[in-house]
């Protein structure tokens, strides 16, 4: 199986929010610092649910962090 086909800007977010850790995010969306690891890369697709607690602890809307770039 290949790349998720759900693009996300995680990384350029937690650097533009004053360089906030990989370990932070997990801790704000309750999931591991690996989790946030697997989606950086591109290697995991969140869950809906996921998906909204990621772009809320951003401040943002989920269509902000995430681009789907299936077919």
């Amino acid at each position: 199986m290949g790349a998720a086909p759900i693009a996300n800007r995680i990384r350029r977010l937690r650097f533009e929010r004053g360089e906030m850790t990989q370990q932070a995010l997990a801790e704000a969306c309750g999931v591991t610092r690996q989790t946030i690891i697997a989606l950086e890369a591109g290697r995991y697709a969140p869950s809906l649910e996921l998906a909204f607690r990621i772009a809320r602890a951003f401040g943002l809307g989920v269509e902000d962090v995430f681009e789907w770039e299936g077919k």
